[in-house]
């Protein structure tokens, strides 16, 4: 039977009587230590605190295998005595085994046993329940297993005891990590995207955008969030918030063609609304809006031919019938407007005309140059989450038709493309730390102080436009 350590003639004991410590040993021998631990609360609660007796309740706590109680009272030991040596080494037992449990947990984890993996990394944390490094880790695993509420719980665990770590008084190292923050931070981020994402797959749009604004607080330089957010709005058919997040991801990315696409369907569907409404020439300036930034779209062209019919904008409303033929030859629901216009030539003659051939060239050209920056994105590697689900959907989907059907809207951004875009950020900034370290001005220097002359560089003439936050209050969009 193991003999849990008993202090010898300290001074706290000293005061108790000896029929007290003789029970003590006794119920020790016949290993009874809970009977043991209630006798060390006793005392603690009649005779006040001291470093010998939280020891000793702590060694107790190790032999009934309570080792996070055990930890949290060789931590009170050792704030009321730090040289307390039993109490060093029974710490310094209990982290290294945390270590041990935690590179278990690693091995697993690459292994691809997560569930594994979480079994170590929590009996690492019950020997170790502050060590923020392995909230981190917990989280992590947490959030490849989709139980992204306690994903989220020990993130914030992490961060908070990033500056929290142990005193080196008490026989630890402190542990405050800026760069161990920061990764609890872009994590805490990944994991409110991936949980919207969650929430956006099963229809529930409301919480998905509360998850949203909670990573764009955290983040608000990440056009992916924004466009996340922005489909949640155009499920809820909040078209002017939708619209406002899409304009904010292209602000920050304005080469990025799921962007483009996503800005061509709101206004599209924005043109169908004004159409509705009979607000014709409106109508026919958001299908223009459309075509910008898809112009490879058969509906946007045959929705602002109707409308330039509407508005007398006869030659306008010609070429545009002639654009829906170019692209979608079996299309019919132009064929009366162009009767109407052309009225005695065949189709034959009119798609065979100059005008046609010239809007045919003109057509190509635009579609042509689209399809070139589609391709250089992907060759760097965007991709929609769309895309990875279904080849076989189209990039140009339309959202909604006159005679009212809909379609789905392209799914949130995939979390990759986030956590890529955050781990580059860092490392741009941990360069420019870098640089700034290496070219300062030594302390203590006699010679003359002449600052090198380098070349200006001329930065991108996005600096022409000042960029303005747009604040999302819930009731309406504060610019």
């Amino acid at each position: 039977m193991p003999a849990v350590w008993i202090p010898k003639l300290r001074p706290t004991l000293n005061n108790l009587p000896s029929s007290t410590t003789c029970s003590l040993a006794c119920l020790t021998a016949l290993g009874r230590y809970s009977d043991c631990l209630r006798l060390v609360n006793n005392w603690l609660e009649t005779d006040g605190q001291s470093a010998d007796l939280f020891t000793l309740r702590a060694r107790l706590h190790h032999q009934l295998n309570q080792m996070t109680l055990c930890y949290h009272d060789l931590r009170s030991a050792l704030r009321l005595k730090p040289c307390c040596p039993e109490a060093q080494a029974l710490l310094k037992r209990l982290k290294e085994a945390a270590d041990d449990s935690h590179q278990a947990a690693v091995d697993k984890a690459l292994k691809g046993e997560l569930s594994d993996a979480l079994g170590k990394i929590n009996t690492a944390l019950e020997y170790n329940p502050n060590k923020a490094q392995y909230y981190l880790f917990r989280g992590i695993l947490y959030r490849r297993l989709k139980d992204f509420t306690a994903a989220i719980e020990d993130l914030i665990l992490a961060v908070e005891f990033c500056g929290v770590g142990e005193d080196p008084s008490q026989g630890g190292m402190q542990d405050i990590s800026e760069d161990l923050e920061e990764d609890a931070q872009i994590q805490l981020i990944l994991t409110y995207n991936d949980f919207a994402i969650q929430c956006f797959s099963r229809n529930l749009y409301g919480e998905a955008i509360m998850l949203l604004n909670k990573a764009i607080e955290k983040q608000r330089d990440a056009n992916e969030l924004f466009i996340n957010r922005g489909d949640c709005f155009f499920k809820q058919c909040e078209w002017t918030f939708a619209l406002a997040d899409y304009q904010q991801a292209e602000e920050m990315d304005p080469d990025n063609t799921d962007i483009w696409l996503r800005l061509a369907v709101i206004h599209n569907t924005l043109g169908l609304h004004s159409y509705e409404d009979k607000n014709y020439q409106e109508a026919a300036g958001k299908f223009s809006v459309a075509i910008r930034y898809n112009p490879g779209e058969v509906h946007y062209y045959e929705n602002r031919a109707k409308a330039y019919s509407k508005v007398a904008k006869m030659e306008e409303a010609k070429m545009d019938a002639i654009r829906v033929l170019i692209l979608e030859p079996t299309n019919d629901q132009v064929l009366p407007l162009l009767s109407s216009l052309l009225p005695g030539c065949s189709l034959t003659d009119i798609m065979s005309c100059a005008t046609a051939q010239s809007v045919t060239t003109q057509l190509t050209a635009k579609i042509q140059a689209f399809k070139l920056a589609v391709s250089k994105v992907s060759r760097i590697g965007r991709m929609a989450l769309a895309k990875e689900e279904s080849q076989s959907q189209t990039s140009s989907q339309k959202l909604q038709a006159e005679d009212g059907s809909e379609e789905m809207m392209k799914p949130c951004v995939t979390p990759r493309e986030v956590q890529c875009k955050l781990v580059k950020r860092k490392q741009q900034l941990n360069q420019a730390v870098k640089r700034a370290l290496q070219q300062r001005q030594p302390l203590h220097y006699d010679g003359p102080r002449l600052a090198l002359h380098h070349p200006v560089r001329e930065e991108p003439s996005t600096r022409e436009r000042p960029y303005v936050w747009r604040k999302f209050g819930g009731f309406g969009l504060n610019c």
